[in-house]
């Protein structure tokens, strides 16, 4: 993982769906917009052919024909962006695996396509699906059968598999999904045998909450984010859920005390090993229609200031830069609903376009500082206030970053880095970036 990249992902639960064009030819066609923004890299959605049309339950993996596109189209795809510079990574979903076949007792365990695996390759606790491997040496997965990563067949067919798509179909990098059902160990070896330009892998665990409130003391949940990219050697990076989980109670509630930790530093990822956190404020899962464990709607300009002036190497949601991916009217009634409930600082009550407006405006001109800045994921955190109404931060000597409806500005704070005067760059709703002027 470069020091200065920056993510994307490029699509939401919504884009399998698309009729026409495919979401892939939809992506090539914003490579352009992409780099002017200084993207760097395009988290792509599972590639292979699926049960479910998202593809979290690929069936042949080297059928790459998905609702997202055909083949072809993936291929022209990553033609565009590798045209402008931007990586791009395949969403690999390797923890389980739907079977084309039942065995004669009527169990869903005899994979079809070039990889034809049987009931060995599925852990044996898995007893949905009679699996006779080794026990699963992770958490489980219910919808489908849990591979046996243990199993020499399993990781010889998952290294060719991963070799073919990086030297032919052309992808640079990574995106392993629910990385907590196998261990970290074959996500070093499948890197290793691969040699990908960048890999993260999705380690969601549950923060700590005592009656739907987040405890201050998050150090159980990030060590153990850490502890999986230990195993895996330190070749892959991991969601920084951490950060995401107290970034957003802090803005939701007013309690930006929450921001810097025991020791003073950031509470996430971040504040331990930031070159291996991908931080970021939304996904698929968490925002989209699925919702799971969204993000303050009305703070997502807030989130944006934090995480892409800190350290850690950030991950824009699509959704949160272009409206096209959102495609249900269901979805565009939801959202509307969602932002006709708040208030920008002004007063108005804006529908959904005219509040992601600004928002992607806000993202770009931030993205444009961080790029000024030359900010990275080692990039250095001071803080410099952490109370009930603000969050304010200097990052490596050269910005200073205000998040909160409270007063705080670095001149009247006395931060002083030999600057002639600090000047506000950006300012939206609820945050300021203050540049220093030498």
């Amino acid at each position: 993982m470069g020091p200065r990249e920056v993510l994307l992902q490029g699509f939401n639960w919504e884009c399998a769906q698309r009729a026409s064009p495919a979401w892939y030819a939809v992506l090539a066609g914003r490579a352009v917009e992409m780099r002017a923004a200084g993207i760097t890299a395009v988290w792509l959605p599972p590639p292979s052919v699926s049960v479910s049309a998202e593809g979290y339950l690929p069936r042949e993996y080297e059928c790459l024909d998905s609702k997202y596109g055909t083949e072809a189209e993936l291929r022209a795809c990553i033609k565009a962006l590798h045209a402008h510079g931007i990586k791009a990574l395949a969403d690999i979903v390797l923890n389980h695996r739907c079977a084309g076949k039942q065995d004669d007792k009527g169990s869903w365990n005899q994979f079809t396509g070039k990889y034809s695996w049987d009931e060995s390759c599925i852990c044996c606790d898995d007893e949905a699906y009679g699996g006779t491997g080794e026990k699963k040496d992770g958490a489980p997965f219910g919808a489908a059968p849990n591979i046996d990563h243990s199993n020499d067949r399993v990781r010889k067919d998952i290294k060719e598999w991963l070799s073919w798509l990086r030297s032919d179909v052309g992808f640079d990098g990574w995106r392993f999904d629910f990385v907590k059902g196998y261990g970290g160990q074959h996500v070093r070896e499948y890197i290793e045998a691969t040699s990908p330009s960048l890999a993260v892998g999705e380690f969601w665990d549950d923060c700590a909450y005592t009656d739907s409130k987040i405890h201050f003391d998050q150090d159980a949940h990030r060590q153990r984010i850490v502890d999986w990219c230990d195993a895996a050697d330190g070749c892959a990076a991991a969601f920084d859920f951490t950060t995401k989980g107290v970034l957003q109670e802090a803005v939701a509630k007013g309690e930006y005390w929450r921001l810097r930790d025991s020791a003073g530093r950031p509470p996430g990822m971040i504040g331990w090993w930031p070159s291996r956190a991908v931080t970021f404020v939304d996904n698929h899962d968490t925002g989209s229609t699925q919702a799971h464990w969204p993000f303050p709607q009305q703070s997502l300009h807030q989130g944006y200031a934090y995480i892409l002036t800190h350290p850690g190497t950030p991950c824009i949601f699509y959704d949160h830069l272009w409206t096209d991916g959102m495609l249900k009217p269901s979805l565009w009634r939801r959202l509307r609903a969602l932002l006709a409930a708040h208030t920008l600082q002004n007063g108005g009550q804006p529908g959904a376009t005219s509040l992601l407006r600004p928002l992607r405006s806000a993202i770009l001109q931030l993205l444009a500082l961080r790029r000024r800045a030359g900010l990275h994921c080692e990039s250095q955190v001071d803080i410099c206030e952490a109370n009930n109404e603000v969050y304010a931060a200097l990052i490596d000597r050269k910005i200073t970053v205000k998040i909160g409806l409270g007063s705080w500005d670095p001149a009247k704070a006395g931060v002083n880095v030999g600057q002639k005067a600090w000047l506000l760059a950006l300012a939206g709703p609820g945050f300021s970036v203050w540049e220093a002027h030498v």
